[in-house]
């Protein structure tokens, strides 16, 4: 369609520029046949105004109308000839290792037979360090249309930077202890009419969002078959402590030397959120300050990550031994013994005004692994950093090694989610075998049942139906309709989420976090017409409205398994009598998490109200309960719903304990520990003291 309307607007200019002409020719003809004359001009100043110099005068309007449009359309082409050129000349052109390995490749496909089945490539995907040497540019596009993510070069663009892959799983597995903690922290609370708007349900920054959803869109690797050939073209580790740079005093210039130095902040305190025994950052208050201003606040309270008041007090925290300080606060000198031997050695971070400080933080920097100086290092080298993070030296030589850089909202933003993933005080760290977080079941796999209607109570009197708590899908008269882009499936739960309507720019922001909204409008209008179709071949063509830019879904078309879950929930919290049955109609409802199986940034938010809704559910069938056994019931059925949570295994143990069984307390208590420890989280020192003490009081005499 698009290219239909394309070619018709390049038909009708053709048209515009060409007919003018030939109609001015033949009716009226050329303006003026030769110089005028000295009568001709006599007799034009006695009478101006008449027929032939009316049509001339217009003749030659006509034509200088037609030679500002033809101006016009001219000058447009060769802008877009030259933005061409330019665009072309930023094309990496291939290696001639590269060209040699496209034409084998070439000759190897042509030689296939016709009727040979070809296997689709596999990407090798390896992870690096924040700094790399790549052979060339190795960038990945990913072949679903619905994701304009691109990972270029071993790492993902985000907003304000650029990081490397490894950096971006480790982002991604904070986010995902974010989420965790909160939901082993919650207390389930008594329904109630008031709103259930938590503090901790707010989402996280946009930042990390734009970097969940490169992610999630990057197609999944799988190792590829070990070839000595492509050694020399995959990324290298470098070998250093952190940031990917190596040991001694490295000055960072440039306009990227801040971003650069950022991203190697977030680095390090990402390295320590993962790896307990990771070198930790000392970093200078003003050093700190120099790279993200007012937002200090937001290093403190993370782990391996100690701020100095001023250089000789970094010079105490690098004498000491390796005792890290949990809450992040400035610190100065100190007694204690020094460093010991074979302890891996700190990465410093100083502005450059530092160098001239006392020679007893120069000798306390140059026993640390890196030091790295916001400015030309004296005693050390010096890297000129591009905005992109490309590192070359002073004396014209580059490199091919690229940092990782981040502007200070975003360093802000990921470091508030690396001091949130942390919990001050413990040994919680992300699991060293890998960044990504366990997934849990937190629901039993249902039949599908038949979408009720929240007013009848019966089989819903519409032909399409939503179902979005379990797997998302579109039932037509019960039978399932195919929504082929993934866009448009996340359209339409986010709709289904919010019945009220959401413009396009909330549209485009939850799909495509991160990205510029203007640049996607375009996107979102193939996706929703793609929905819109999908629709349309069910019989259904008004599902989705459109007015006064929102957009929503029309409730006297369809029913949704969330609408009703919510409406039930609501009636649960005004009911006057028998609400253990309004209660029940609840949890019946909730046949699993929202969305289960999709990792959407936006989708967490709303995911853990509604699983909220469900536990309190549980929970508050439980409290109501006379039959013992039947509470633990329930508290057993809401620890499947959210199994990370600590108060309903609290209760479920204390239950344990009014019937007399030690074994299963002992038995929970475990299963839960195992589970918080796979997901490198661990018990409180609450719940353990309650465990220590039920067991204890099973065995009392009497019991």
């Amino acid at each position: 369609m698009r290219r239909t309307r394309q070619v018709a607007s390049l038909l009708f200019l053709a048209l515009l520029l060409a007919v003018p002409p030939v109609v001015l020719v033949r009716i009226i003809g050329w303006p003026l046949t030769g110089w005028p004359t000295l009568p001709q001009v006599e007799q034009w100043v006695a009478q101006p105004l008449t027929e032939q110099t009316l049509t001339a005068a217009l003749s030659v309007l006509a034509w200088l109308v037609w030679l500002l449009l033809a101006y016009t359309v001219t000058m447009r082409m060769l802008i877009r000839m030259l933005d061409s050129v330019r665009w072309l000349r930023r094309i990496p052109l291939p290696t001639p290792l590269q060209a040699t390995a496209t034409g084998v490749a070439g000759a190897a496909a042509f030689s296939v037979g016709a009727h040979t089945a070809a296997d689709p490539p596999q990407q090798n995907a390896q992870p690096i360090a924040a700094g790399t040497e790549d052979g060339h540019s190795a960038a990945r596009h990913d072949s679903h249309a619905d994701t304009p993510y691109l990972a270029v070069d071993g790492g993902v663009l985000v907003p304000g930077g650029w990081l490397p892959d490894d950096v971006a799983q480790q982002v991604g597995a904070a986010a995902a202890m974010v989420w965790l903690r909160r939901r082993r922290a919650y207390h389930p609370t008594p329904p109630d009419r008031e709103p259930r708007d938590q503090p901790d349900l707010a989402a996280l920054p946009t930042t990390v969002a734009a970097v969940q959803a490169a992610l999630s869109a990057e197609p999944t690797a799988s190792p590829a078959p070990h070839d000595d050939s492509a050694a020399a073209d995959a990324p290298v580790v470098l070998p250093a402590p952190v940031a990917g740079l190596p040991r001694g005093t490295i000055g960072f210039t440039g306009p990227g030397a801040l971003a650069a130095a950022r991203g190697a902040l977030v680095t390090a305190a990402l390295a320590g959120l993962r790896n307990p025994d990771a070198p930790p950052l000392v970093i200078t208050r003003s050093a700190l300050n120099a790279l993200i201003g007012s937002a200090t606040d937001h290093a403190t309270g993370i782990p391996h990550v100690r701020v100095a008041a001023t250089a000789q007090d970094a010079a105490a925290i690098l004498s000491q031994p390796r005792t890290a300080d949990p809450t992040g606060r400035d610190l100065a000198t100190s007694d204690a013994a020094p460093r010991l031997p074979g302890q891996q050695p700190p990465l410093l971070i100083v502005d450059a005004t530092a160098q001239g400080a006392a020679s007893n933080w120069r000798a306390a920097a140059a026993d640390t692994g890196t030091t790295l100086v916001l400015g030309p290092s004296l005693n050390g080298s010096t890297w000129v950093i591009d905005p992109s993070g490309y590192v070359t030296y002073p004396d014209g030589g580059t490199s091919k090694m690229r940092l990782c850089v981040l502007d200070p909202m975003a360093a802000a933003d990921l470091l508030t989610v690396i001091g949130h993933a942390h919990s001050p005080g413990s040994q919680e760290h992300l699991p060293p075998a890998g960044p990504r977080i366990p997934r849990q079941s937190t629901s039993p796999k249902p039949s599908p049942q038949p979408l009720l209607s929240p007013v009848a109570g019966g089989r819903s009197k519409h032909r399409l139906e939503v179902r979005v708590l379990g797997q998302p899908t579109v039932l037509r008269d019960e039978q399932p309709l195919t929504i082929r882009r993934t866009a448009a499936l996340q359209a339409l739960v986010f709709l289904t989420v919010h019945p009220d309507g959401a413009s396009s720019r909330e549209l485009v922001q939850a799909i495509w976090p991160g990205l510029p909204t203007h640049t996607l409008t375009g996107r979102l209008y193939t996706t929703l017409s793609e929905l819109r179709g999908t629709f349309r071949a069910a019989e259904v063509p008004t599902v989705i409205e459109h007015t006064e830019d929102r957009y929503r879904l029309n409730p006297t078309l369809l029913d949704a398994d969330l609408w009703r879950f919510n409406a039930l929930s609501n009636d649960a919290t005004t009911a006057g009598t028998d609400r253990a049955t309004a209660w029940k109609a609840v949890t019946d409802t909730y046949t699993g998490e929202l969305a289960d199986g999709h990792a959407w940034p936006w989708l967490q938010q709303p995911r853990e109200a509604t699983r909220r809704v469900a536990i309190d559910a549980y929970a508050a069938l439980a409290a109501i309960e006379t039959d013992p056994r039947q509470a633990l019931t329930w508290l057993q059925r809401g620890i499947r719903v959210d199994p990370y949570n600590a108060e309903l295994h609290q209760r479920a143990m204390t239950a344990f304990a009014t019937l007399g069984d030690q074994s299963a307390i002992a038995a929970l208590y475990d299963s839960y520990a195992r589970r918080l420890v796979a997901a490198g989280l661990e018990p409180s020192d609450e719940l353990r003291a309650v465990a220590r003490h039920l067991a204890r009081e099973t065995l009392l005499p009497g019991r």
